[in-house]
């Protein structure tokens, strides 16, 4: 197209299918790692090309959970280590439209509207045509370890990554959900046998934060019982609104860390037995009987707790390490009680397709909580850092410049306005 611009301001919807050569993004460059206020600086750079079985996508709104806080650091790895390209544009959920296909995409054409999962794979190997596409050697997590990610105007994805957006829900409330929920799935439902069942008892950590406000809606849906842990009343109020069966404080218990050597009588026994209260506080609730499984992603803190509360031949799944990553428990009740300890990793097109038709039905809500402008990338990067970020999700409205738009038609009369 002749009359396409360089470069549109944001929230300036190019003719459809026009692509300009520049784009206002987010990047993050080595020489700033640090804190999200000094990492995430405003820049224009050039659009990203489409290749063979990808899409460009027109950025409306973009999801904010811990991977844009570990690329600002530059922790446990530069995501420019990763991709070796000279900055990282972080952002691995989002709302949008597609843009432009490349060749090869036949499932998916300029105009339609839809949400993106981050998993990336080669998909052409074994593990992801029939196995387990989350075991490819090539599986990679998109706005993490890919230089483009969504906070930025477009996106380079691939199309297997694309999932219909929920019509019901605004750009920003469809902009915040997907990692969350699809990794919450995944672990509530992708490790048989261990799989979420009616009445089973599920020990949720950080459950008013993104990953706990879908697994508790999970739960709910499937007939289970959530035990929300927080850190504040409000924020138990608030699971209990989303559907736990109940919630505790954290801080009313003690036992948290590295746990102390088991060669150390005293120490390692007055350990126990400020586990022993936080199970008794757990049993108050389920009956006496120990939970089915844990939903972990703290790590160092909790983790050797989570190893000793789960029942005999129960599971803990972790897909994190917010807390650090020097995860201790006692061996002797694992292997003795046939514990399972499992790590989990986001999800696959088929998982993640299957979390969201239950945001599709109205059958599990966002939990969108707080939304900011394009220029606050930062901030709500820097109140998770700190952990004083609000329950529930955030996002960056990108080109969703005029909040509580629908749809591309309804954004596009508000720009008109």
């Amino acid at each position: 197209m002749d009359d396409v611009k360089d470069l549109y301001d944001l929230g300036e919807i190019p003719p459809l299918g026009a692509v300009p050569k520049l784009m206002h993004a987010m990047p993050i460059r080595q020489e700033r790692h640090g804190r999200p206020a000094t990492a995430m600086q405003h820049e224009t750079v050039p659009v990203p090309e489409v290749g063979p079985g990808e899409v460009l996508v027109y950025v409306m709104s973009a999801g904010v959970n811990y991977n844009g806080v570990w690329a600002s650091l530059g922790k446990p790895l530069s995501p420019m280590k990763l991709h070796k390209q000279p900055y990282h544009i972080a952002g691995s959920d989002a709302s949008g439209v597609v843009w432009k296909v490349g060749a090869g995409v036949v499932n998916w054409h300029p105009g339609d509207e839809v949400v993106v999962h981050c998993n990336q794979t080669c998909g052409q190997c074994h593990n992801c045509n029939g196995g387990e596409p989350m075991l490819c050697r090539e599986q990679q997590i998109w706005g993490y370890e890919t230089t483009h990610g969504s906070f930025a105007q477009f996106a380079k994805v691939q199309a297997q990554q694309l999932l219909p957006k929920p019509k019901h829900l605004t750009w920003g409330e469809a902009g915040c959900y997907t990692l969350v929920h699809a990794t919450s799935w995944r672990m509530l439902y992708g490790h048989p046998p261990h799989t979420l069942k009616p009445a089973m008892n599920v020990l949720i950590w950080g459950a008013s934060g993104g990953l706990g406000t879908m697994a508790i809606q999970i739960c709910k849906a499937a007939g289970a019982n959530a035990i929300a842990v927080v850190s504040s009343e409000e924020k138990g109020r608030y699971c209990m609104d989303l559907g736990a069966k109940a919630w505790l404080n954290r801080k009313d218990f003690d036992c948290w860390g590295v746990m102390p050597d088991p060669n150390d009588p005293e120490a390692y026994g007055g350990w126990v037995k400020r586990v022993r209260k936080f199970g008794k506080a757990i049993w108050d609730i389920t009956g006496g009987v120990d939970v089915d499984i844990v939903f972990e992603h703290p790590g160092e803190q909790t983790f050797p707790v989570s190893a000793y509360v789960v029942r005999r031949g129960g599971m803990v799944v972790f897909c994190a390490g917010t807390t650090g990553y020097n995860l201790t428990f006692d061996a002797r009740y694992v292997w003795m009680r046939q514990k399972r300890i499992q790590g989990s990793h986001f999800a696959s097109k088929y998982e993640a397709d299957q979390a969201n038709h239950l945001v599709m039905d109205g059958k599990i809500g966002t939990g969108l909580s707080r939304e900011f402008s394009f220029e606050e990338t930062a901030v709500p990067h820097e109140l998770m850092l700190d952990n004083r970020h609000p329950p529930g999700n955030m996002v960056i409205n990108v080109n969703a410049t005029a909040p509580g738009c629908h749809n591309l038609e309804e954004s596009r009369a508000a720009q008109a306005r």
